[in-house]
C-alpha cells in the first residue's frame, strides 16, 4: 500500500489538452471554427448540457461532418432541472434542439437539417433525396419497434416475446438495407442517412443489452460493420456515449425502461453498473494512449465541484479520490479512508460520456474508482433516479465553475 499523491503531484502526471475550437469533435466546445474565423459563424446550436439528447446529437454530428462554423449554447433538459428563462423566450416550448440561423430560430431536428441543407449543401445525399427518404422511414420503424419492446411493461403472456420478435424482424430489414451497398454505411458513402440512424441506434445498442440481455451490435453482422465504420470517424467518436451513461439517462427521457428480468439481462446489468467495463460492445476501436491522462485532467479541472457535489464529507472523499487517481496513473494501490466506498461509487455512477470525457477515459476512471472503493467496502451509493435526473442538475455546478 502507498499514500495517495497530492493534487500537485497528480497535476504533474497529465499534459492532456484539446483545442475545443479547431480540434477534434468534443463535448466541451462552445465555439467551432474548423480553421475559419468568428466572422464566418452564422449558426448557434442549442443543445443540452449533458449531451444526452439524441436529436441534439443528430444536428451536432451533421455540423461536425460538414465543418460549418457554429456556436453552442447549452440548455437544461426537463429531466434534470429547470429550463432557462432566456431559452424559453427564444423557444417557448423549451424543446431541444434548436438552431439560430442568421437570426432565425428553427426547431425539430428534421426541419433543422432540411433548412441547413438548403443553406449549406448536403452530406452526400440530402434529407429529401429519393434514396434517403425510405431510409428515414425505416429508422422510424426501427425506433417504434424499440420503444414497444423497451418502454412497455409486459402485462399479458407472450407480450415480451412478441415485442422482441417484432424488433428483431425490423432489425432484419435494416440489415438488408445495409447489405445493399458495397460500403459499411447505408449508402455508398457516409451520408445524412447515417447521421439520422446514429443517435437512436447507439441508444438501442446500450438499452437492449442492459434491460433485455440482447446485444444489437454482436447479433447483427451488418450493424457490427456499421458501428465499426462509424468509430473510424473522429466526428462520431467525439459525440459517442457509453452503455453506463445511456442506460441511466434514458428512463426519464423515455418514460421508463423495463427489464425482462432474465438471467442474461441481469448479468449485463451487473456488468454495466459495477464492471468490468472494458470489453463491453459499446466500443471496439483501440484504446488511445491518452485515456488515463484525459480522465485525470478532467477530474483535476473540476475537482472542487466534484468534491462539493458528493454526499460524503470532503475530508473523506478528497483523499479517497486521490487514492483512485493514484491507482489509475501509477497502478499503486492506496487504501482509502474508512467510509469512503459510497463516495467513490457515487462518482463512479455519475461520470457522463461524452459530457465529462471520452468513452475510454471514463472506463479507466470508473475502474480505478471501483477498485479503490472495494478496498474499503461493498456499500453502493444511492440508486440513480429513474423518473428524473435531478442528481445531475447542472445549475450549481455551472454557477461554481
Amino acid at each position: 500500500m502507498t499514500t495517495p499523491l497530492t493534487w500537485q503531484q497528480l497535476t504533474e502526471l497529465t499534459d492532456w489538452k484539446i483545442d475545443p475550437v479547431n480540434g477534434s469533435t468534443n463535448a466541451q466546445s462552445t465555439l467551432r471554427l474548423f480553421g475559419k474565423t468568428e466572422a464566418d459563424v452564422r449558426i448557434t446550436l442549442f443543445r443540452d448540457n449533458h449531451a444526452w439528447c439524441p436529436y441534439c446529437q443528430k444536428i451536432w454530428l451533421w455540423l461536425e461532418e460538414m465543418q460549418i462554423p457554429y456556436r453552442i449554447e447549452k440548455v437544461t433538459m426537463f429531466c434534470y432541472g429547470k429550463k432557462e428563462s432566456w431559452y424559453k423566450q427564444k423557444v417557448p416550448s423549451g424543446m431541444l434542439p434548436a438552431v439560430e440561423l442568421d437570426g432565425r430560430i428553427i426547431t425539430e431536428s428534421d426541419d433543422i437539417l432540411i433548412a441547413l441543407e438548403k443553406e449549406f449543401g448536403v452530406l452526400y445525399l440530402g434529407m429529401e433525396d429519393s434514396q434517403v427518404l425510405p431510409l428515414r422511414q425505416l429508422e422510424r420503424l426501427l425506433f417504434r419497434a424499440w420503444c414497444v419492446w423497451l418502454c412497455q411493461r409486459s402485462i399479458f403472456p407472450g407480450q415480451e416475446k412478441n415485442s422482441r420478435q417484432q424488433f428483431i424482424e425490423t432489425v432484419a430489414l435494416v440489415e438488408e438495407a445495409l447489405a445493399s451497398t458495397t460500403s459499411p454505411y447505408f449508402l455508398e458513402e457516409f451520408s445524412t442517412a447515417d447521421v439520422i440512424f446514429t443517435p437512436y441506434v447507439e441508444r438501442m445498442n446500450a438499452s437492449l443489452y442492459y434491460y433485455k440481455g440482447y446485444s444489437l451490435r454482436e447479433s447483427n453482422p451488418r450493424f457490427s460493420d456499421w458501428f465499426d465504420a462509424m468509430e473510424t470517424r473522429s466526428t462520431y467518436r467525439g459525440t459517442q456515449s457509453d452503455f453506463h451513461t445511456h442506460v441511466h439517462d434514458l428512463p426519464p427521457q423515455m418514460g421508463g425502461c423495463y427489464s425482462n428480468g432474465e438471467p442474461q439481462a441481469l448479468a449485463h446489468q451487473e456488468r454495466v453498473d459495477h464492471g468490468a467495463w472494458f470489453g463491453l460492445p459499446d466500443v471496439t476501436y483501440p484504446e488511445p494512449e491518452t485515456s488515463r491522462s484525459e480522465a485525470l485532467q478532467r477530474v483535476i479541472k473540476h475537482k472542487d465541484n466534484i468534491i462539493q457535489a458528493n454526499p460524503v464529507e470532503a475530508n473523506l472523499f478528497d483523499p479517497a479520490l486521490r487514492c483512485a487517481l493514484t491507482k489509475m496513473m501509477t497502478n499503486q494501490t492506496c487504501k482509502p479512508p474508512s467510509g469512503s466506498d459510497v463516495a467513490l461509487r457515487y462518482l463512479r455512477d455519475r461520470i457522463s460520456v461524452p459530457r465529462d470525457m471520452s468513452i475510454y477515459a471514463a472506463k479507466r476512471l470508473r475502474t480505478a474508482l471501483e477498485e479503490t472503493a472495494a478496498l474499503d467496502g461493498d456499500r453502493q451509493s444511492a440508486a440513480i433516479p429513474v423518473r428524473h435526473r435531478y442528481d445531475q442538475n447542472p445549475a450549481s455546478f455551472l454557477a461554481s465553475s
